[in-house]
């Protein structure tokens, strides 16, 4: 549906955004959703660009992101992308190019894409590692960032628990099967989550193939976390970090996050005064976006972003 071109993209209509699919530089169809993109009232405001976690995809964001384009004040355009190997996006031949590095630049060819100069940013786990990457990198596409339950510092605790997870979870049967999986395994660190949003995610995670549901990747993208020691201490990012504190930040952490430490928070904190700080009760790692109140604090951070941009 791409047309092979880099900087250039298909799009197909779908209920409340479109399915956009565009090219990376090597050729590989990637996809993502765009809200709002014809919505005249959003023409004034900063886009949102939403970047999903390590295994996950543009669906963790459809509630979000319909809440923010349709807001009835301050209606937004939404962008999230599906990185390789994940959601619509294609899978790649080489497992090595499952990288934050490649998927950054792959981030930048959609942003081209899609016509996208500079934007809001939210970066659940893996996306705000992106973003502390663009910080370094290209940080002027960047005008604000959300960081979601991610900092300079992952706590080995937590990748081993992400780790343990995806390499042990047993395939559902069903729809409902897949939602009482997500409830056990996770329901301590999401004791807000009620059975509607375990069936929510249950539909953000899995897909139906040949009859069967699945996890939404590649899974092939889970040999890059078996290379990684976790007897060693995990390098950190405070340099790039602080390369995302030249602009208007927040950090959501979820109440019983392991993977984002109080710690590592308050640290965060001291090297950015200006950095905004949320406790998501209620959740872990990482907090969903649509859930606790959290579309009003981002609609107030945002507001705050372009009160700001006009002085």
């Amino acid at each position: 549906m791409a047309n092979g071109k880099t900087g250039t993209a298909a799009t197909v209509e779908t209920g409340g955004y479109e399915n956009v699919f565009f090219s990376a530089s090597d050729g590989l169809k990637l996809h993502a959703a765009d809200y709002g993109r014809h919505n005249l009232a959003t023409r004034d405001r900063l886009p949102v660009i939403c970047l999903p976690g390590l295994t996950r995809n543009t669906r963790d964001f459809d509630d979000l992101a319909r809440l923010l384009s349709t807001d009835p004040k301050t209606p937004r355009r939404v962008v999230s992308f599906d990185y390789r190997g994940r959601g619509q996006s294609g899978w790649d031949k080489d497992p090595s190019r499952y990288s934050i590095i490649i998927e950054a630049e792959d981030l930048l060819s959609g942003m081209a894409a899609l016509g996208l100069e500079h934007a809001i940013f939210i970066g659940t786990s893996r996306g705000g590692l992106i973003m502390h990457v663009l910080a370094a990198t290209r940080p002027g596409v960047m005008a604000a960032g959300v960081l979601n339950d991610i900092g300079p510092v992952i706590e080995g605790a937590g990748l081993a628990q992400i780790k343990a997870y995806l390499s042990r979870t047993p395939t559902p049967k069903n729809w409902a099967d897949a939602a009482q999986i997500l409830a056990e395994a996770h329901s301590k660190s999401f004791p807000a989550l009620t059975e509607t949003d375990w069936a929510d995610f249950a539909r953000a995670i899995y897909v139906e193939k040949d009859g069967h549901l699945v996890a939404d990747y590649d899974p092939k993208l889970l040999h890059g976390l078996k290379d990684i020691d976790l007897g060693t201490p995990l390098p950190t990012l405070w340099p790039q970090f602080e390369g995302l504190g030249r602009m208007p930040l927040m950090a959501l952490r979820g109440e019983h996050s392991t993977l984002l430490s109080t710690d590592t928070l308050e640290k965060m904190k001291d090297c950015v005064p200006a950095l905004q700080t949320v406790t998501v009760a209620g959740q872990g790692h990482a907090p969903i976006l649509h859930l606790s109140g959290i579309p009003e604090i981002l609609t107030r951070f945002f507001a705050s972003v372009d009160k700001q941009r006009r002085h």
